[in-house]
């Protein structure tokens, strides 16, 4: 049998070279026993002609940091990434580029704590990797302050039920053969008197207001099936990123995303509504909420992502989104408990910050959505009853309207 070690693989190795023991199942012999990793580099001076820098070797404490010239470094990458700091820093404090030859103690501080910075967000960008259940990759980035990963945030990929909350799941299932083409009585939406609501490229064909029904675990079709799409999951890579207006964290998207596609659902914990009252108060006094009613027909649960999330964490509000919300159902059918997934309200670029309307209103539609609440607010926020504060809005759009709500 065998069990997990608690140790990474690097930190077993540094254990190896710190104990001058050689161990072929780590990989560390006697020719590379000495090789010692760059973790970080510390400081910087120049001699004459000669740079060196202070280097903090990984596996060491910081008090057997040495000073190396230049050329005793292979590391390209963190030389690199140091000087671009330093050449950031140094324009924003003495707005010149040019490296003096003894950086001030402050200045060699600020260079550290970005460096830590730096780890711990690699940590956490490879830690929502491997959590991750969907096929786009996350990246992490924050070139405007100091601020590392959000503390007691786990990500998840799908709802986590609350206390005294089940979610039931669906006893049947469709029996196409080709549910766009030749759907059996309709297929699922047509089980459920709605319409069918992607096109053959998977992109939503719906007005927004109506719901998405989908395929569930119960049907004939396959995985490639047209009619699953929001449970296949996120499809693009996207990039959890710093805002440099004072937003906090957000999210832009690495490639391009055609109108009407599935961006990504708003996951959480699903609570009650005397809960996200409890909880809001809560957070008020905190000045964020991260609280999402579920209204599609009665204000009865509600998503909390504050602790427990998806990316969609990190999505910021916009007066002009670029995100529309979309109540869909596949393994519950339970009306007041959908799955809110996110849409592209026209071509997104890539490099663009996605966004929604926290206070998103959608005009009735037709007969055919005499069921839909028009509400999509979070709780707490404008046209809930749960609205205590007023929060100043800093999207920045020609539409903003200010405040959220």
């Amino acid at each position: 049998c065998s069990v997990c070690c608690k140790s990474s693989w690097n930190q077993l190795q540094d254990l190896c070279r710190l104990a001058k023991l050689s161990c072929p199942a780590l990989g560390i012999s006697k020719r590379n026993l000495y090789d010692f990793e760059v973790e970080y580099l510390c400081d910087y001076k120049k001699i004459r002609e000669q740079e060196y820098y202070l280097v903090k070797w990984r596996g060491y404490p910081d008090s057997e940091s040495t000073w190396e010239p230049r050329q005793n470094l292979k590391c390209v990458r963190i030389l690199k990434q140091f000087h671009k700091d330093l050449e950031k820093e140094l324009l924003r404090r003495h707005h010149r580029l040019k490296p003096p030859r003894h950086l001030d103690p402050s200045l060699a501080n600020y260079l550290v704590q970005k460096a830590k910075q730096r780890r711990a967000l690699q940590r956490w960008e490879q830690e929502l990797n491997a959590k991750r259940s969907h096929l786009g990759r996350i990246t992490v980035e924050n070139e405007v302050d100091l601020d590392g990963p959000p503390r007691a945030f786990v990500y998840i990929n799908e709802y986590r039920v609350g206390e005294g909350i089940t979610l039931n799941q669906v006893a049947v299932g469709c029996e196409c053969q080709d549910c766009l083409w030749a759907p059996a009585g309709g297929c699922c939406p047509g089980a459920s008197l709605h319409k069918f609501a992607y096109n053959d490229q998977g992109q939503v064909r719906l007005r927004a207001g109506l719901p998405i029904y989908e395929c569930n675990s119960r049907c004939r079709c396959g995985y490639d099936c047209p009619n699953r799409v929001v449970q296949k999951g996120i499809r693009y890579d996207l990039c959890i990123f710093r805002t440099d207006d004072g937003r906090g964290w957000g999210v832009r998207t690495l490639e391009k995303i055609r109108k009407n596609s599935f961006v990504m659902e708003y996951v959480g914990e699903i609570i009650t509504s005397e809960e996200a009252e409890r909880r809001g108060q809560i957070y008020d006094r905190q000045g964020a909420t991260y609280l999402f009613d579920l209204d599609y027909v009665e204000d009865v649960y509600t998503v909390d992502a504050a602790y427990y999330g998806n990316i969609s964490h990190f999505v910021n509000h916009s007066c002009d989104p670029n995100l529309q919300v979309y109540n869909v159902f596949i393994d519950n059918l339970d009306e007041r408990l959908p799955r809110i997934a996110f849409f592209a309200t026209r071509t997104i670029r890539a490099g663009e910050e996605l966004t929604f309307d926290y206070n998103m209103q959608v005009d009735p539609v037709d007969m055919e959505s005499t069921r839909m609440d028009s509400n999509f607010g979070l709780a707490g926020l404008p046209g809930s009853p749960k609205k205590r504060v007023r929060i100043e809005c800093k999207c920045g759009t020609e539409s903003c309207r200010k405040y959220l709500f």
